[in-house]
C-alpha cells in the first residue's frame, strides 16, 4: 500500500508520481477529500477528548473546595455521549481512506520513463540475433498441427476457451523446462519451494491482487479462497506479518506453480494458440531484500532470466516499462521479450519488478536491524519485495517451437534441454 503519511505531507509531489502511473485527477481529488475528512473528524474528536480530560480534572478540585459537582457531572456525561458518534465518524473516515488507498497503485521510481502504454516502453538492449530462415517460418499453432503437440479442441471440451492440452513431446518439453528453470534459479541462490496453489483473500491483498483485480481471479464458491494467479502470491506472503532478521536478507525463493487468470481485460487478444491462457505454468523468482540492496537484487534477477533465455539460444530484448504500462504493485519493471519468428515480433516472456515497500506495507513484512550506534536503525523497517518470471513455461515452448523449427515443420530441441529429455 502507498505510504499515507508521505502523501499527507507531500500531496502535490505524490500526485505527480501517481499521475505518471495513470491515476486520474478525479481519483486524486477524492483521495485529498478523504484525508481532509479524517483530519477534521480527528481534530474534533481530540478537542472533545481534551475538554473531557479538563472537566474530569475539575472533579478533584471541586471536592477539595466543597463545590457541587452535579452540574459538572452533567457536562461530563453530555460530552462523553457526544463523543460516541464522533468516534464512529472518525472510524468511518479512516476506513474510507484506507479502502481508497488499497486501490491506489504504487509510486513509480523517478527513473521510470514517462509514457501512456507499451508503445512508450524503452528498449535497453538485445541479446542474440534472430535466425534467418530460408523459408517462411510458421506460427506455433501451425507447427502444433504438424507435430500433434497441442490439442486445442479437447482442451475447450474439458473446460472452455483458452484451455489447451499438451501432448507427447510437448508435454515432456514442458516438464523439462520446469526442471531446467528451477535448476538455473537454484544455481543463483534461490531456494526452491512447493507451495499451495490456493490462497486466501488476505494473502492476495498483501501482494496487491485484491481488492482491485478481483474480477481477474478464480474464486472458490463459499470459501475465502482463490486459485493463485502467480507464485508471487504464496512465496511473498510466506512472511506475511512477520519480522525478519537483517542478517537473513535477502531471502531468495523460487517455485513452480500453475497460474490461473480470467484474463478479464484481454477479449479478442491472442485468441489462437497458447500465448494467453486461463491456466498456464510458470517458474517464479521472489526476493525479500534490504531496502538498500533491492536494486542490486533486481538487476541480478533480470540477468538471471536473460541468461536462461541465452542458454536456450532464444533471441530476446530487455525493455524498461514506462509509467503508464507499469503493473499496479511495481515501482519499476523490466520485461524480457523473446523473438517469435512466426509472428515476426518480440513478445513478453518475463516481467521482473521491484515493488519497493509497497507490498511489504500491505503484508506487514518487516525486518529488525542489527544493533548499532544509530538508534533509528534499531527500529523495525519494511523490507523491499521483488518478483519475476524465470520463466513463463508455455511462452517458452512457443518460442522454442518457432525458433527451432525446420522447413518440414519438425522441431529441434535446444542443446541444454537434451539431458532433461
Amino acid at each position: 500500500m502507498i505510504d499515507l503519511k508521505y502523501i499527507q505531507k507531500n500531496f502535490d509531489e505524490a500526485s505527480v508520481k501517481l499521475q505518471k502511473k495513470g491515476v486520474d485527477t478525479q481519483t486524486l481529488t477524492e483521495l485529498e477529500k478523504r484525508f481532509s475528512e479524517l483530519k477534521e473528524a480527528n481534530a474534533t474528536l481530540e478537542s472533545m477528548k481534551a475538554e473531557q480530560n479538563s472537566m474530569s480534572k475539575l472533579f478533584g478540585q471541586y471536592k477539595r473546595e466543597g463545590k457541587d459537582i452535579v452540574e459538572l457531572k452533567a457536562k461530563v456525561d453530555a460530552n462523553k455521549e457526544a463523543m460516541v458518534p464522533m468516534q464512529e465518524k472518525a472510524r468511518e473516515a479512516e476506513e474510507a481512506l484506507n479502502a481508497l488507498a488499497l486501490s491506489m497503485p504504487n509510486f513509480p521510481d523517478d527513473s521510470v520513463p514517462a509514457g501512456a502504454d507499451e508503445e512508450d516502453n524503452v528498449e535497453l538492449r538485445r541479446i542474440l540475433e534472430p535466425k534467418t530462415f530460408s523459408f517462411t517460418p510458421k506460427e506455433h499453432w501451425e507447427l502444433s498441427e504438424i507435430n500433434g503437440w497441442i490439442d486445442f479442441e479437447r482442451g475447450v471440451k474439458l473446460a472452455k476457451s483458452r484451455f489447451a492440452i499438451l501432448k507427447g513431446e510437448a508435454s515432456r518439453l514442458e516438464r523439462a523446462l520446469i526442471n531446467f528453470f528451477l535448476d538455473m534459479n537454484r544455481d543463483q541462490g534461490f531456494v526452491e519451494y512447493s507451495v499451495p496453489f490456493i490462497n486466501n483473500a488476505t494473502m492476495l491483498q498483501g501482494t496487491g491482487q485484491l481488492p482491485k483485480f478481483g474480477d481477474d481471479l478464480f474464486k472458490i464458491d463459499d470459501e475465502d479462497l482463490y486459485l493463485i494467479p502467480t507464485a508471487e502470491v504464496p512465496l511473498t506472503n510466506m512472511y506475511h506479518d512477520e519480522i525478519l532478521s537483517e542478517k537473513d536478507l535477502p531471502l531468495l525463493m523460487t517455485g513452480y506453480t500453475p497460474c490461473f487468470r480470467k484474463e478479464a481485460g484481454s477479449a479478442g487478444r491472442d485468441t489462437r494458440g497458447i500465448i494467453r491462457q486461463h491456466q498456464f505454468n510458470k517458474v517464479e523468482m521472489v526476493a525479500i531484500a534490504h531496502p538498500e540492496k533491492s536494486q542490486e537484487v533486481f538487476e541480478m534477477m533480470v540477468d538471471n532470466a536473460s541468461n536462461i533465455l541465452t542458454q536456450l539460444g532464444l533471441p530476446h530484448r530487455v525493455v524498461e516499462l514506462c509509467g503508464g504500462d507499469l503493473g499496479f504493485s511495481a515501482a519499476t519493471t523490466i520485461d524480457l521479450e523473446v523473438w517469435l519468428p512466426g509472428q515476426n515480433q518480440y513478445r513478453e516472456i518475463s516481467s521482473i519488478s521491484n515493488t519497493r515497500d509497497f507490498q511489504a506495507r500491505r503484508a506487514k513484512i518487516r525486518f529488525k536491524a542489527e544493533a548499532s550506534d544509530d538508534k533509528k536503525s534499531k527500529k523495525n523497517r519494511l523490507v523491499h519485495t521483488l518478483n519475476g518470471s524465470a520463466l513463463a513455461v508455455g511462452r517458452t515452448i512457443v518460442a522454442i517451437m518457432e525458433n527451432y523449427q525446420n522447413e518440414d515443420g519438425s522441431i529441434e530441441i535446444p542443446e541444454v534441454l537434451k539431458a532433461y529429455m
